[in-house]
């Protein structure tokens, strides 16, 4: 199988594209995150799994190309988690986060919130954050039921009291007038969605800083396992966490009003809802890749920054870890 500029030889296990640019990683997770893959059947996600084990093997059927081996790799990368084996629940997935996100997004940013409503998206949106951590997590170690109960409570907790808190303080203002007010509201999902995203990456991982994750040599075998390669996977992992709902929060509103002052939606207001769901969509669609695309899934970090122990067990200079998504 030759290489091309179009498409470079298939590596197993390894990214198709260099990881080491931000470019090379946004069109990696691109990859990760295409829709398409939440239709993959059963039979097929078999087919890709036999193809990269024949070509583990040797076993490598004739005629068959570099292209479809990144395909199947690709495939095989959105639905199952690199270090369980097992298939992440479709919702969960990150080729799942846009699609049943959107949703949530609309509803956080809705115009004129009451107090149930704030409670309510913040709730949901919360605890599909926290799915969406706990699938995608570092697995190398096992998680207690229990500490994903006490991470999930946290974290929409912190969600829920930041958003009230904000509204409440915003309602309460005399300073300004109803159209400012209201204008100012659009903007607070976004401190409480960051603040508690933090929160809930660190709740809902917090098991990692404890136990420490594998960490890797350059032939793929495990050195030990470190809680500061923990603590460097979920710090982050907690950036990108801040930066993904930057853009989504901000520019949904400022985009919704200028459009509602267009002739068309202003003389047909049923269309407003689904203009805002599209405008949600195509941002957050825009924000994801580039929100996780920050830092590479498999970081490196230098033997002699671990633990002793773990630094004196091997010869690498440098090792992996899975940061997680």
């Amino acid at each position: 199988m030759a290489e091309s500029a179009s498409c470079p030889r298939f590596l197993l296990g390894k990214p198709r594209f260099e990881q080491s640019t931000f470019l090379g990683r946004l069109r990696h997770f691109i990859d990760i995150i295409d829709p398409s893959t939440l239709f993959v059947t059963e039979s097929r996600l078999k087919e890709c799994m036999k193809l990269l084990d024949d070509f583990k093997r040797g076993n490598l059927p004739a005629g068959v190309t570099d292209q479809q081996l990144w395909e199947a790799q690709k495939v095989k990368q959105a639905i199952i988690h690199p270090d369980t084996g097992e298939k992440i629940f479709m919702p969960f997935r990150m080729s799942g986060y846009v699609p049943f996100g959107t949703p949530i997004v609309v509803g956080l940013l809705l115009p004129n919130q009451t107090l149930a409503s704030t409670v309510f998206w913040q709730w949901l949106n919360q605890s599909h954050n926290a799915c969406v951590n706990y699938a995608n997590r570092n697995a190398t170690k096992p998680t207690p039921t229990s500490k994903f109960i006490q991470g999930y409570v946290g974290a929409v907790t912190s969600a829920v009291s930041i958003a009230v808190g904000l509204n409440v303080l915003i309602q309460k203002s005399s300073k300004f007038n109803p159209a400012t007010r209201l204008f100012i509201q659009r903007f607070i999902p976004f401190p409480a969605v960051a603040s508690a995203n933090i929160c809930n990456v660190a709740l809902m991982r917090h098991n990692e800083l404890s136990e420490g994750i594998d960490v890797l040599d350059s032939d793929g075998n495990v050195v030990g396992s470190s809680r500061i390669a923990a603590k460097h996977a979920l710090i982050e992992t907690a950036l990108t966490r801040v930066a993904l709902p930057l853009p989504i929060f901000v520019l949904p509103p400022i985009i919704m009003a200028f459009l509602e002052k267009l002739p068309l939606l202003q003389a047909r207001r049923r269309l407003m809802l689904p203009v805002h769901s599209l405008v949600c969509l195509l941002v957050f669609g825009l924000s994801l890749p580039l929100a996780i695309s920050l830092f590479p899934q498999m970081s490196e970090i230098e033997a002699s920054h671990l633990e002793p122990e773990i630094a004196m067990a091997t010869d690498c200079k440098v090792l992996t870890y899975n940061k997680g998504l």
